[in-house]
């Protein structure tokens, strides 16, 4: 999940080749996902409270650091008393595990406009390996004289290899909660200036 700030730093072929920090706006990002629910529709929820940043130099993509923290109390699918259950042992368990960690091991530049994001996602205190797809803007400047970039991410995780195994299973056949998960990462990135001296 989350995720992906991941590939600001491949747009930037024109800037200089130097370390850059960008941040992501959370006023203007989203983080999130959509699971099968009883085998006929999809559920969609985000988390609204997340930090993501992405470290390197634009000259040399694959040197790009991307972590991003997501509190995962702040499920939100719209439902109160669902996104409470989810916080629950029986999913997040938010008390235990208050946050959702990604950290990025590798960067691989696709195209112009794409690359693939491979990362550990710690979720539940299970870290296991998660590859983003992740298309990209070139920079632009804000009307306030900031520069900022677009990266949307999407990937797929199975939500039993991190220990969220509740689900109950239905007279029908299947179950009523899917195992995999859709992640959707929508971020607005803001270049982070050095203070001046």
């Amino acid at each position: 999940l989350l995720s992906a700030a991941l590939a600001a730093v491949l747009g930037l072929a024109g800037a200089p080749a130097l370390a850059e920090t960008w941040t992501a706006d959370t006023s203007h990002s989203a983080v999130g996902f959509s699971v099968r629910h009883m085998m006929v529709s999809n559920v969609k929820g985000a988390f609204n409270k997340f930090t993501a940043t992405v470290e390197g130099s634009p000259a040399d993509p694959a040197s790009a650091k991307i972590n991003a923290t997501i509190e995962v109390a702040s499920v939100d699918t719209r439902e109160p008393k669902r996104d409470e259950h989810l916080r629950s042992a029986d999913f997040f368990d938010a008390a235990k595990h208050p946050q959702m960690t990604f950290v990025s091991t590798k960067v691989e530049k696709v195209s112009a406009t794409k690359a693939k994001v491979t990362g550990n996602l710690t979720l539940r205190g299970v870290t296991k390996t998660v590859t983003l797809d992740v298309e990209y803007t070139a920079p632009v400047k804000s009307p306030w004289g900031q520069t900022v970039i677009g990266a949307t991410a999407t990937g797929k995780i199975d939500r039993q290899d991190f220990g969220v195994s509740f689900s109950k299973a239905l007279e029908t056949g299947g179950v009523l909660v899917g195992d995999e998960v859709t992640l959707l990462l929508e971020l607005e990135l803001v270049k982070q200036e050095a203070a001046k001296k």
